[in-house]
């Protein structure tokens, strides 16, 4: 029974203990109870102890309470000033605005017809700015155009010098216009170099140097030679007005201050219409040389028979077999006994041997002048097949979408022409030559036959 009563006292005082500080009991020590006795009195001590702690944490919380009262009333007080002033602020703009509404319509009856001096003056720097800025001049005089932003973007009424510069910008430019003047100057190259060089400046429309046409970009302000220069005959106009020192040289001049030299450069090239053709226009090509080869081939076997037929004919009686006639006199001469019936079957046969190689090679040129219209017909008719699918994939909103198929169809019609043209011609030379063989055996052999006839 002592026990049990010893070991609830012990857990009773175990409670109160933790339950009145843990800070307590870590800065002092439990003292071991050694009777009830001394068990009683420790439990007596821990609970003064927790007591005064307890009323020192109140005090300290009840002493915080009233900081934390001071600051949030001081922080209302704040509040209330800064909504004070924002009122008072917005009091003051509301008077501002109408102070202001005030004064611009005083300004206005003040201004009276002089306002419309300030649009005009306004509008006419705001024209002339774009003007120069994007003129040839302001490449050999550059800045003109910043005397001239305070009149475009003033609001009061411009004075005597501002009015002054605005018409001096006009002279100037006027005046520009018809010199032509050259002049040092940088320019930037296609590579994205620059060096200096002596520009030749016509007027306002272009600007040449070393033989070339120029540009001036306004917006890098810098002087950049075209992307792809004109036709040869207009370099060589160019080339020969800078090289000439005294009297007049004509020149092709940009009327649209270099716009229409901008369009020529976006201009397909013969070469690039050539590639637009595709592999139908390499086929026709390859046509049309193959073609010339056989015509070039023929012309000089042809031309060398019908120079060895020319000796023959000179010399008869000693015939060759390095050429057809020869060889068709040697023939009557092995059969001169023979009678006439069988000496001109064995002519005529001779001469069906010759015709072939003579012909040779002529129907082949025909033939190709007659297939490359086909095959320029062929390639119209691929790029419209190509027009129409572009049509019913992307419409018709953009024609250059249709342009590649298009100038496939034309080109290859055209390159089909080119190329028959020639052709035709050259199969009818080339014919005429090898008829004039063959007659010329006919005519030869008939005479044999008839001198044949004859001697019988």
């Amino acid at each position: 029974m002592n026990k049990l009563v010893k070991s609830l006292l012990v857990a009773t005082a175990f409670s109160l203990s933790v339950g009145a500080s843990s800070a307590y009991a870590q800065e002092q020590p439990v003292a071991e109870a050694k009777s009830l006795e001394q068990l009683l009195e420790l439990v007596k001590e821990n609970r003064a102890e927790s007591k005064r702690i307890n009323a020192q944490r109140e005090a300290e919380f009840t002493s915080e309470r009233a900081d934390k009262q001071a600051l949030l009333n001081q922080a209302k007080k704040q509040l209330a000033d800064e909504q004070a002033r924002g009122q008072r602020l917005q009091t003051e703009f509301s008077e501002n605005e109408i102070a202001l509404a005030n004064k611009e319509t005083e300004l206005q009856n003040q201004l009276g017809t002089l306002g419309e001096i300030v649009g005009v003056a306004r509008g006419a720097a705001s024209e002339t700015i774009g003007r120069i800025a994007t003129s040839i001049v302001s490449s050999q005089y550059p800045g003109r155009e910043d005397v001239l932003e305070s009149i475009a973007e003033a609001r009061e009424v411009p004075t005597i010098k501002e009015l002054e510069e605005l018409w001096l910008a006009w002279l100037t430019e006027m005046k520009e216009s018809g010199k032509v003047v050259t002049f040092p100057s940088e320019v930037t190259l296609l590579d994205g170099s620059s060096e200096q060089r002596d520009v030749t400046r016509i007027g306002t429309f272009n600007l040449l140097s070393d033989g070339e046409y120029f540009v001036y970009n306004d917006q890098a302000e810098e002087i950049q030679p075209l992307g792809k220069q004109p036709e040869g005959h207009i370099l060589s106009a160019a080339e020969s007005f800078l090289s000439n020192e005294s009297g007049y040289e004509g020149v092709f001049v940009d009327p649209a201050r270099g716009q229409i030299l901008n369009l020529a450069t976006q201009k397909a090239t013969l070469e690039e219409q050539y590639h637009q053709g595709g592999t139908v226009g390499y086929v026709i090509t390859a046509v049309l040389i193959l073609g010339v080869l056989i015509a070039i081939w023929k012309i000089i076997t042809l031309g060398s028979e019908s120079a060895k037929i020319r000796a023959q004919l000179k010399n008869t009686g000693n015939t060759s077999t390095k050429n057809s006639l020869g060889r068709i006199l040697k023939v009557y001469h092995d059969n001169k006994s023979d009678d006439v019936e069988n000496l001109e079957l064995k002519l005529d046969e001779a001469i069906m041997r010759e015709t072939p190689s003579v012909d040779s090679g002529v129907n082949i040129i025909k033939i190709f002048a007659a297939i490359a219209p086909l095959l320029g017909l062929l390639g119209t008719v691929i790029g419209m097949i190509g027009t129409f699918q572009s049509i019913t994939l992307y419409g018709t909103g953009d024609p250059k979408i249709m342009a590649g198929d298009i100038s496939m169809a034309l080109v290859t019609t055209a390159m089909g022409l080119i190329a028959a043209l020639p052709l035709i011609l050259i199969h009818a030379v080339v014919a005429g030559r090898a008829k004039k063989i063959v007659h010329t055996l006919d005519e030869q052999a008939a005479g044999i036959v008839a001198a044949h006839a004859e001697k019988e």
